[in-house]
């Protein structure tokens, strides 16, 4: 089991359950990724790419301190592309968080106006943004009769006890 120390179970358990959210969606069909519900960010698939993109983004700061610029152009991410992306930004973020100390700041564009924000802060945006996110399409998952992963941390436990 590798429980080094507590951010890295936490940022462990965030790629975890992400990636067990999308191996649950690759087999839904167009119609059941385009589902959404009130409440919800949008479809699967918009609800998906957008945890993917913005944790590219929280992981470029974390680790460059710049923004993440996706072109413009860009096709919508598959899932497959999404997990790629999710697993290259979950392990950098797995290893970067051992690294980022309290007074560890980046400068960002904050509503038009420049802020240093501690990088201690956007990593805690990266598990409520993900985990708000992934809730949110389960319960589309659930509206629709599919049963939604478990991602708990006590699922998480029992698949690394195994």
């Amino acid at each position: 089991m590798n429980t080094t120390d507590s951010l890295t179970t936490l940022f462990s358990h965030n790629l975890w359950a992400n990636l067990r959210l999308l191996k649950r969606c690759a087999d839904l069909n167009t119609e059941q990724m385009a589902a959404s519900i009130p409440g919800a960010r949008g479809p699967i698939h918009e609800t998906l790419e957008h945890i993917a993109t913005s944790e590219q983004s929280y992981f470029s700061r974390i680790s460059t301190g710049q923004p993440y610029q996706r072109p413009k152009d860009a096709l919508p991410m598959s899932v497959a592309d999404m997990m790629d992306s999710m697993r290259t930004t979950g392990e950098g973020l797995i290893e970067w968080v051992r690294n980022v100390q309290a007074d560890d700041a980046v400068k960002l564009d904050w509503d038009g106006i420049p802020r240093e924000v501690p990088k201690t802060i956007i990593l805690t945006q990266v598990i409520n943004h993900a985990t708000e996110h992934r809730e949110q399409v389960k319960g589309i998952l659930t509206e629709q009769g599919i049963e939604p992963p478990d991602l708990s941390g006590w699922a998480y436990f029992d698949e690394l006890d195994r």
